[in-house]
């Protein structure tokens, strides 16, 4: 019987298997690449046996790994839903003394990762993680994941510009396109948009809808792939549950 260290994909299920390098590199040990070479100088261990191949493959539930003699495991992957106010900046500090996002979270998520930016005058989902894989996919152009919003505009849209909008309008930096454009409610001398995009570019739905002649006077993301905002008031989280972890994977191929 081979041991854990070693077993391959056939004994290893998918989902839990991790190859050493990368699991070194998710308990903060040290970069992947630096990983690889502790596991070359023989000073990492899998289960009391030393490992000295790179393609070796371990379950973090069940293998104990150690290096220069001292256990490693990894830290609880954490996926939080945060309402970000307007007026807080998406990083994690500002050398000009604004209020960013980290100024509002709690203590626990300040060791979070936000995964993509709302501009400091847009509100809305901003999700946080210390799953940077899952976190990479959702966010790589390929897998072409929904981001929703809805703007409050000047002016009325009429069907030729919310269809315009969905041909691809010209930017500085290119074309852009939305998966849907619609008008929700109108009010007064302006109108409430709901606006799907997949590019997740900076401003990107300020420019689109102020290049069809309707500048944006309040922005809110509602939604980001099958995560929804709901009702989550401005200023307050909450963890995603292990469904809503499920439907992300499910939306990025995983």
């Amino acid at each position: 019987m081979l041991p854990r260290a070693v077993r391959t994909r056939s004994t290893v299920s998918d989902q839990q298997a991790v190859r050493l390098q990368k699991f070194l590199a998710r308990a903060g040990v040290a970069s992947r690449r630096a990983s690889e070479q502790l596991i070359l100088d023989g000073r990492v261990r899998v289960n009391d046996t030393l490992v000295r191949e790179l393609g070796t493959r371990v379950d973090p539930e069940k293998d104990r790994v150690s290096v220069d003699g001292r256990d490693v495991g990894l830290p609880a992957l954490r996926w939080v839903l945060f309402h970000k106010p307007a007026g807080t900046l998406t990083t994690r500090s500002d050398p000009h003394g604004g209020r960013t996002v980290y100024d509002v979270l709690p203590e626990e998520d300040q060791g979070l990762t936000y995964v993509g930016r709302l501009d400091r005058d847009t509100e809305g989902l901003l999700m946080l993680t210390n799953d940077g894989d899952l976190a990479h996919l959702l966010l790589h152009p390929s897998t072409q994941v929904e981001r929703e919003y809805e703007a409050w505009v000047v002016g009325m849209p009429t069907r030729e510009t919310l269809a315009a909008l969905t041909r691809g309008v010209m930017l500085e930096d290119g074309p852009a396109r939305a998966r849907k454009a619609a008008v929700l409610s109108s009010e007064g001398a302006g109108a409430l948009v709901q606006l799907v995009l997949t590019d997740g570019r900076k401003r990107e739905a300020r420019r689109m809808l102020e290049a069809v002649g309707h500048p944006v006077r309040g922005l809110k993301r509602v939604r980001f792939g099958p995560i929804r905002l709901g009702r989550l008031s401005t200023g307050k989280r909450r963890s995603l549950t292990k469904a809503e972890i499920k439907e992300i994977q499910k939306c990025v191929g995983v």
